[in-house]
């Protein structure tokens, strides 16, 4: 059986030694070093090459993620599952951004803990539950921000005008629908082409559907 060789980075000593002893009582996996902050962690990894780093996020030198961003960069192959007691959304993110494999917390039993390696290993993403329900959160969050950013200097009619070009209605039907003039419709798709730097009603509609108007409240 081939076994998976697991770089442990950690700077607590205790912490360390009780991962060390639950992973080498598996067949599959293999400790072949343990490190004791970023530094220590980039340089064996680069030395060893191991399949999986074990990385806590909290490190005395710089961070895990930095540590993460770096070991990345120079050796891409080398899977780095995140460890921590944090599940700070931009923590989280950012170690995602940094390459990343997987980030679960130090409260996962030690069978789901194993999972996660031995998955993370194989290649495959890995995010603990309670993390998952922040990053969902996060990028509902963020995608609201973009859509309030895309629309902000459009007034609240324009908007209702805009949702019906995207749409694809006409000015009459707009018109009808909004009970205004046609004249005043025209003059509003103009404003709005002016105010987004657009040229056409169809630049609108696009820009209008890329940016999600319809999560856009005004």
């Amino acid at each position: 059986m081939k076994q998976l060789r697991i770089l442990l980075v950690d700077d607590h000593h205790v912490v360390r030694l009780g991962l060390q002893s639950l992973l080498n009582g598996e067949p599959d996996l293999e400790v072949i070093a343990e490190a004791r902050n970023a530094s220590e962690a980039i340089q064996l990894a680069r030395q060893l090459q191991p399949e999986v780093v074990l990385m806590d996020i909290r490190l005395p030198d710089r961070s895990g993620i930095e540590a993460c961003r770096e070991i990345k960069r120079t050796h891409p192959h080398i899977h780095i599952l995140m460890l921590t007691s944090y599940a700070d959304d931009d923590m989280v993110t950012e170690a995602i951004t940094a390459g990343a494999t997987g980030y679960v917390l130090k409260q996962l039993s030690t069978d789901k803990l194993l999972q996660a390696i031995r998955t993370v290993g194989q290649g495959e993403s890995v995010l603990d539950s309670k993390v998952t329900r922040q990053i969902l959160t996060y990028v509902q969050r963020t995608q609201r921000e973009t859509s309030t950013a895309a629309f902000r200097n459009l007034s609240p009619r324009e908007i209702q005008v805009l949702k019906l070009v995207a749409e694809g209605k006409s000015n009459a039907h707009i018109a009808d629908e909004l009970i205004l003039s046609s004249t005043t419709v025209r003059n509003h798709v103009s404003a709005i082409l002016n105010k987004l730097g657009l040229s056409n009603r169809i630049e609108a509609a696009t820009y209008a559907v890329r940016n999600h108007i319809e999560r856009y409240l005004h």
